[in-house]
């Protein structure tokens, strides 16, 4: 599972960095402490009619809602999906198809659990070098059918991560870890002619191994507020 993560970068460095046209981020801020429905910058590809596809940074809910949906909220968690059986839910799978997306990050936080006492101790997870890493993820528009159809407001963009077994250097953390994708694969993964099914998430999945294998981990106190403490180890702290 992924369910907090963080992100330090600048809009404009983004923008710079994926070579995208931007978006509106009037709504966003850099956070080290993301949770599920909060707005996340993510990196996609739309395309019309025979118009050559246009790479843009947009701000989407971290929770994915199909067109179909007829509220907002949704029934299950929607903020992970994952990866070996996303192309066949219904909730998913349409996206899988030609809707997707990378979420970057420079780290997510996943919490331990002793099974003895329970208690829960958090780690944050991130590239040695302090790169920035792209998570597979997938998204959709949900219209609000309570909005006139010209209303602007009435569109809102939705997003999710993938998730996968995790890899054995991970696994005494937590049995699942998003799906880091390598660089040389983010725009094959978010090219919108490319049909997605269920052997390009494999495709993903097995090259995000390599990437997750070299990710590290630091223990470190409560994930509460916003600021970049919480992204410290706790044995610098001491």
């Amino acid at each position: 599972m992924c369910g907090r993560f963080a992100m330090d970068k600048e809009t404009d460095d983004l923008i710079q960095e994926f070579v995208a046209e931007g978006g509106d981020f009037r709504d966003w801020r850099p956070s080290y402490n993301i949770s599920p429905t909060d707005k996340v910058p993510i990196l996609l590809e739309s395309k019309k009619g025979d118009e050559a596809p246009v790479r843009r940074l947009e701000l989407a809910r971290w929770s994915l809602v199909p067109s179909w949906s007829k509220e907002l909220k949704t029934k299950v968690p929607t903020f992970n999906a994952r990866a070996e059986s996303a192309a066949e839910k219904p909730m998913f799978k349409a996206s899988v198809v030609s809707k997707r997306a990378i979420v970057p990050a420079i780290g997510y936080y996943e919490w331990q659990t002793d099974p003895e006492t329970k208690k829960k101790t958090p780690y944050f997870i991130h590239a040695a070098d302090g790169e920035l890493m792209g998570f597979a993820g997938l998204y959709a528009w949900w219209a609000d059918p309570a909005k006139a159809r010209g209303d602007e407001d009435r569109w809102h963009l939705t997003a999710t991560i993938l998730t996968s077994d995790a890899v054995q250097t991970l696994e005494h953390i937590h049995d699942r870890n998003p799906v880091p994708l390598p660089r040389e694969l983010w725009d094959h993964w978010i090219d919108p002619t490319v049909v997605g099914d269920q052997a390009l998430l494999d495709e993903a999945v097995r090259a995000a191994v390599t990437v997750a294998d070299q990710l590290v981990f630091d223990e470190v106190g409560p994930v509460t507020g916003d600021s970049p403490d919480l992204i410290r180890p706790i044995r610098e702290a001491d």
